[in-house]
């Protein structure tokens, strides 16, 4: 075929950026809420608006493009709003978890060289001494005060209301020149050592927003809970997406069972997305939290694997649970359980079982399977376990300042998720453990999920965590760690005699501690702390 005279020009090709949705919103969908929080009602022409101010603050301030802006906030408008308006000024997002400790946010700052922070009054202290504990520039710290939330400021700092006020409504925002361009650093937890830092393009954020409405069926104009933080792979990129189905993003800054009961039956909320304990949360509110309503939520899961009976229980309560899996590396869910109609005839169990496998590619990945060590695609035969690696336009650029990590991340053409699962006959990939979790007893590989699935569906049982406990004679046994439901009651004895009536003998736990499980703000738990406290018993 002879392509003379057929030219890329800015008639046909634009670079992919989320940023588009909004600046489409503002026209389309003018006079619709955009955003909710208490009594504030933002259309998307104000949001618009707003936006448009901070993009044109942060930029008066000396941002420019390439610049690192900081937030640490938890679920507030102003988080929304940073995740529009800093890569909008041509600056590059760096969501900070608001449950750090000092010296690691002080080494998010110094690693990711962040230009201007905006900083929560409640997470204002913690901050500042982080800041003392720099070793490069110190940003410049914006506070963001939450007098609704009963958070005043501390007015040590310049206010953000009067900060983005300094901004220009007309601002010009700074598009990519390539939809390459960085767009947003997360870092991972660290649990093994510093977290490093992952960095996000415009092109993957933008597929993200364009494969989850598929996957997930959305229609315009739902009304999404905001309870992943948006600190955790930027929300899964649902901030990003919501403008594009002029969806409402009602905000919520503590999670529990009653705000979101609350929200659902006072603000008509129809979708949001969560890890398994918030589900638990969910399933085991207490009678004074809970809310009638009359219509179906529809619910991402994803964090942690989802036991198969929360799965049954919460499904009675008039959520549709769908379960995903994806990592900071990814933008998010990158595989989703897709629900074989084929299959209602199941019993409930059954049904529970398999809807907490992980599944399939979302549309926006090329391929993901799981594999050997050495690179090669085992049997899909529900039995053989190997690695999940993945390829697609929604895994990361690499890691910042990290080539040696990045390198090994990226082996073989695949990114390696050292996630360790099985594959079914029909593809579907259901995790069987994390490579550092799985406990290996007498020579014999013992699955945490596995053990953890058969003890959460002990009644008295609210969460569970095994992991390898060290044994003289086996080299390592599971030990469990139980967290009751509130008024419930259960010995070891019982647990164990639980288990043992379904599973194999050695994978039984030897030991069972009952304590409240510590756990991430995004409501994995922290299986290092219990690792380390295993040792000890």
């Amino acid at each position: 075929m002879d392509e003379t005279g057929l030219t890329k020009c800015a008639a046909n090709y634009v670079p992919l950026t989320p940023l588009s949705h909004l600046q489409r919103a503002a026209r389309v969908f003018a006079d619709r809420e955009a955003l909710v929080y208490g009594d504030l009602r933002l259309t998307y022409a104000a949001y618009h608006r707003r936006v448009t101010q901070l993009a044109s603050a942060l930029s008066k301030a000396g941002i420019t493009r390439g610049d690192v802006v900081a937030t640490i906030l938890p679920n507030v408008p102003a988080q929304s709003e940073a995740a529009f308006a800093v890569p909008a000024c041509g600056a590059v997002l760096n969501t900070i978890n608001t449950r750090l400790d000092v010296d690691t946010i002080a080494y998010i700052l110094d690693h990711g060289e962040a230009k201007l922070a905006l900083v929560d009054s409640q997470f204002l202290p913690v901050v500042m001494s982080a800041i003392d504990q720099m070793q490069g520039p110190a940003p410049i710290i914006i506070e963001v005060p939450d007098p609704a939330s009963g958070v005043p400021g501390i007015g040590e700092q310049q206010d953000y209301e009067d900060f983005l006020a300094s901004g220009d409504p007309d601002f010009e925002w700074v598009l990519p020149q390539d939809e390459w361009d960085s767009l947003a650093l997360n870092y991972t937890s660290g649990t093994t050592g510093r977290p490093k830092g992952v960095v996000y393009h415009h092109r993957g954020a933008y597929l993200m927003t364009m494969g989850t409405p598929i996957s997930w069926e959305l229609p315009l104009f739902l009304r999404y809970l905001q309870i992943v933080p948006l600190f955790h792979c930027n929300g899964w990129n649902h901030t990003w997406m919501l403008p594009a189905l002029g969806g409402t993003a009602i905000c919520c800054r503590d999670i529990s069972a009653g705000a979101i009961y609350d929200a659902i039956a006072g603000e008509g909320v129809t979708h949001f997305g969560g890890a398994p304990i918030v589900l638990n949360m969910i399933v085991n509110a207490s009678q004074a939290d809970r809310k009638p309503f009359d219509h179906t939520v529809e619910v991402f899961t994803a964090g942690a694997p989802p036991a198969p009976a929360t799965l049954a229980a919460i499904g009675k309560l008039g959520f549709n649970i769908k379960q995903v899996y994806g990592l900071t590396e990814t933008y998010g869910h990158v595989t989703e359980c897709i629900w074989d109609p084929a299959l209602d005839d199941l019993p409930e169990d059954a049904q529970a079982a398999i809807k907490a496998r992980q599944g399939v590619a979302f549309p926006m990945m090329e391929e993901v399977t799981v594999v050997d060590d050495q690179t090669v695609q085992v049997p899909m035969d529900g039995a053989s376990q190997g690695e999940i690696v993945m390829r697609g336009n929604t895994v990361m650029k690499g890691y910042l300042k990290n080539p040696v990590a990045t390198q090994k991340a990226f082996a073989g053409g695949y990114f390696h998720s050292e996630d360790l699962a099985i594959q079914h006959p029909n593809g579907s990939i259901q995790i069987s453990d994390r490579a550092k979790d799985i406990i290996i007893s007498g020579g014999e590989n013992i699955s945490s999920v596995e053990v953890e699935g058969a003890l959460m569906h002990h009644p008295a049982v609210n969460l569970c965590a095994v992991v390898a406990k060290p044994d003289d004679k086996w080299g390592e046994v599971p030990c469990a760690f139980v967290e009751l439901k509130e008024g419930a009651t259960a010995d070891e004895a019982e647990v164990i005699a639980f288990a043992r009536e379904r599973l194999a003998g050695f994978k039984t736990p030897k030991k069972v501690v009952f304590q409240e499980l510590p756990k991430t703000s995004t409501g994995k738990i922290q299986k290092f702390e219990l690792r380390a406290l295993a040792k000890s018993l």
